[in-house]
């Protein structure tokens, strides 16, 4: 441990304006010194370093502290190890008083899990890169291109099939077996001590400062489990620790964000690219902690997870961790079926970086995600999706971007913000609330519009001659268009109507002849009318429904991929919309 007064003395030889300048250009402003914040980007300084109170504050982000809390933060290091390194660049020596038994006994522990670690890392690369039974595996890291220097970089091992083969080498390093079992590289059973890992390439999971904390094995073929990572231990635990992270430093302090991707071949692809801003989850899903963690080293997250259900399910689970952060995280989408490794392995770092800046904010890609699975055409899946996106909306801190959200949204959904807001307070909506997309006809319902069109070619040879020149297909929807042609080549010139109901006994489609017979039965209404100003008025209905329907279609290609199917039918779709509006 470290004396106080050793602590004050480092602090008062020296200078914060100094040490922050060796990371960051200041210059004066004021009393003060002003630079930009090497915790997230901004283009307009907002770092401001106080000599006389020897602190720093950045009023962009909110980070602040003194000298030793910048250092902590710029180089990943702890309280003491930043007071250590302060105390070097100041020439003080540091004495560190004397450890309780308690104390020692902690520190000679974890020595001795470190010692096994490094012993366990020497073994798995002295198989890999010199021995017979290692063969296999560097063939295979070949065949990924992830052999040479990327394997050195990693220091990917290989366990052997023997079922001691790590065993004895610790006992010959004269390693506490007892502690090794503790870090769950070996075990102990009926036959003796064995080893966790065989038969496995060994990806070695090491802290952000380099240690070696845990490792996981890998099948070199399709059996399962494809991966085990080291338990739980005294040095590993798996919800504080990212994959790569002590790799990722350098890059993640230059680009000001992180990528998260879930499987080691991905970060090895990535990195192997020359995109080094990169960490993996260690085979389980990202914590608060993880977030955490982030948000100390990064001021903008991108997530890359799996495009499968799993995959979307982690992407949803990590955008409410960061939103709860108040971290900006934003969604990478590969092309389908695409990975970072089978992507970059067809692609270059160049194509990829197009993908990342082509990235959507994490909870707009949730809420197209969540519209390409239920479609808002009903009052309930409306009322569905509300409810889905109320949790993760409720999370979003900025009043400006929730006021954004809720109006696309609403948008989106084609509901008022009234109606949005209502559910978001646990009331239930009616179907005033929600109005159901324009686009929308109900055929067996009737259209008051179209079977009004139907009447008039019945009952006035004239609006006849007038439909058939503004066009049969851009007053009339395709099911409609059909019938209404049916009947003008059943009618010719005649004014004999007695031909439309010998034809509905004709008809062969159900709903065809359910419309006849509902507009011959209500046609009375048009006796005597101006057909002209009738035709008109269907005329402008139409023009506004088409207008709709643009709309309408409108968002749903807001929320599809654009090489989907439905994304194609739906500009054809917009197209027809567009076309018969033209005719009109």
């Amino acid at each position: 441990m470290i004396h106080d007064d050793k602590v004050r003395e480092v602090a008062e030889r020296t200078s914060i304006v100094e040490v922050i300048s060796e990371y960051v250009q200041l210059r004066r402003s004021g009393s003060n010194y002003l630079g930009l914040c090497p915790f997230h980007g901004e283009k307009t300084p907002s770092f401001n370093v106080n000599p006389a109170r020897e602190i720093f504050h950045c009023f962009g982000c909110g980070v602040g502290g003194d000298v030793f809390s910048f250092v902590m933060r710029m180089e990943g290091l702890s309280f003491p190890e930043a007071i250590k390194l302060l105390a070097r660049r100041a020439g003080i020596e540091i004495e560190e008083r004397q450890l309780t038994p308690a104390e020692k006994q902690i520190r000679d522990e974890r020595i001795s899990y470190q010692q096994i670690n490094d012993r366990a890392v020497e073994f798995y690369r002295d198989v890999l890169e010199r021995r017979p039974e290692g063969a296999a595996a560097r063939d295979y890291l070949a065949a990924r291109c992830a052999d040479g220097e990327i394997a050195a970089a990693y220091a990917l091992g290989f366990a052997p099939e023997r079922w001691d083969g790590l065993t004895q080498h610790l006992r010959a390093c004269g390693c506490n077996l007892e502690h090794a079992q503790k870090l769950g590289v070996i075990r102990k059973g009926e036959r003796g001590w064995h080893d966790l890992l065989r038969n496995r390439l060994i990806f070695p999971i090491r802290d952000g400062k380099g240690h070696v904390i845990a490792f996981a094995g890998r099948v070199l073929d399709g059996s399962l489990p494809k991966y085990i990572n080291s338990p739980e231990s005294p040095l590993y635990h798996k919800s504080s620790v990212l994959f790569g992270l002590d790799m990722a430093l350098p890059s993640i302090r230059t680009e000001n964000s992180v990528i998260i991707v879930e499987g080691y071949f991905d970060h090895l692809a990535l990195y192997r690219a020359g995109i080094r801003n990169v960490v993996a989850t260690c085979g389980t899903a990202l914590t608060a902690s993880h977030a955490n963690l982030i948000r100390r080293h990064a001021a903008k997250v991108y997530m890359l997870f799996d495009s499968d259900a799993a995959g979307r399910k982690a992407t949803v689970r990590s955008m409410e961790l960061f939103l709860e952060q108040r971290l900006p995280a934003y969604v990478i989408s590969l092309p389908a079926g695409d990975d970072p490794d089978s992507f970059l392995a067809s692609y270059t770092a160049e194509e990829f970086k197009a993908c990342q800046q082509k990235a959507r904010p994490a909870f707009e890609f949730f809420v197209r995600t969540l519209l390409v699975e239920t479609a808002p055409d009903s009052v309930d899946n409306k009322v569905r999706i509300i409810d889905e996106l109320a949790p993760r909306f409720r999370k979003i801190a900025d009043p400006v971007e929730r006021d954004l959200y809720e109006k696309e949204i609403c948008r989106l959904l084609g509901i008022t913000g009234h109606a949005f807001r209502k559910r978001l307070g646990g009331m239930s909506l009616s179907s005033q609330d929600v109005r159901l997309p324009s686009g929308g006809t109900a055929h067996a319902a009737g259209d008051p519009r179209q079977e009004t069109l139907l009447a008039l070619i019945g009952r006035y040879p004239e609006a006849r001659a007038a439909i058939i020149s503004a066009g049969v297909d851009g007053l009339f929807d395709s099911h409609y268009a059909r019938l209404a042609a049916v009947m003008l080549e059943a009618l010719g010139n005649s004014d004999d109507t007695r031909l439309l109901t010998g034809l509905a006994a004709r008809l062969e489609d159900d709903q065809q002849r359910e419309i006849l017979s509902r507009v011959l039965v209500s046609d009375g209404r048009l006796v005597d009318i101006d057909w002209r100003q009738a035709l008109q008025h269907c005329q402008r209905q139409g023009e506004k429904k088409a207008l709709g329907g643009i709309r309408e279609i409108a968002a749903r290609l807001a929320v599809l991929e654009p090489d989907s199917e439905e994304y194609a039918m739906l500009l054809r779709q917009a197209d027809e919309l567009r076309n018969r509006k033209s005719r009109m």
